[in-house]
């Protein structure tokens, strides 16, 4: 079984995303432990690159930050490697085919399974060019997570019957970042999703609030939020953690 399963089997699953070094490693460690104790089922890591193409302004910046600040995919599997020590929960890395094209696939791959990484999410690598990671991905036990966008049609069936760890559901259309309101009809998104699969199936893209955490964990199993968090990391910096903690702890109660 997917180590990526684990997060949802007590309940719908909450999961963070963290930019990793926004503003520095040690406060993302802070960060995560804090998302950990306060109810979090599994970790998405973002590793920073400079052209984010899926990002709205909130996650571009943290982006920016980590980069200016010196981080590095080198530096972010020896963080990972020392977390690793003490939080068991799923991790996953969010990133871009570019930064792992760079790096070397197989090494990358590898390292991710040697350091505990359970999933890789690469919004940039269409379902038709997964092919490029997949073996590799198979080859070391990470699962190479699918997303199904509003735009996905006719193809949502046939992205979900391959679909491996957990389905990334992209609530709406455009970049990341904070919405008031969703409007997509996401329920009959997850109605194809469930005739083609038993995976669990997360929504993210633009949740915020309890309430909206709430909706969208009725029709799901669970909700992936970013952007609120890294909201934080920008206004409070190395203080954010207590506050991402509190945070994390409003929404699984509302899930």
């Amino acid at each position: 079984m997917s180590n990526i399963k684990k997060a949802f089997q007590n309940g719908k699953a909450f999961i963070p995303f963290i930019t990793c070094g926004d503003p520095d490693l040690e406060t993302t460690a802070k960060a995560v432990r804090e998302a950990v104790e306060n109810g979090a089922d599994l970790i998405e890591l973002g590793i920073p690159f400079s052209d984010p193409t899926a990002e709205g302004p909130v996650i571009q910046g943290a982006n920016i930050r980590a980069l200016k600040g010196g981080i590095n995919t080198d530096k972010i599997f020896d963080f990972v490697s020392e977390l690793r020590k003490e939080i068991s929960v799923p991790m996953v890395f969010m990133t871009y085919a570019n930064v792992v094209f760079s790096y070397g696939a197989e090494k990358f791959i590898s390292t991710c399974a040697e350091i505990g990484i359970d999933g890789l999410i690469l919004p940039d690598i269409p379902f038709e060019e997964k092919e490029e990671f997949l073996p590799i991905c198979h080859k070391y036990h990470v699962d190479l997570i699918s997303l199904i966008a509003p735009t996905s049609a006719d193809r949502i069936g046939m992205i979900a019957k391959e679909a491996e760890g957990f389905i990334y559901l992209v609530s709406s259309m455009g970049v990341t970042g904070v919405r008031n309101e969703i409007k997509t009809d996401l329920a009959s998104i997850v109605k194809i999703i469930r005739k083609n699969t038993d995976i669990p199936c997360a929504i993210g893209f633009g949740i915020s609030t309890p309430e909206q955490a709430q909706k969208m964990s009725s029709i799901s199993d669970g909700v992936i939020v970013g952007s609120a968090i890294v909201r934080m990391l920008e206004k409070y910096g190395k203080y954010a953690p207590k506050y991402i903690g509190e945070y994390v702890k409003s929404m699984k109660t509302q899930i």
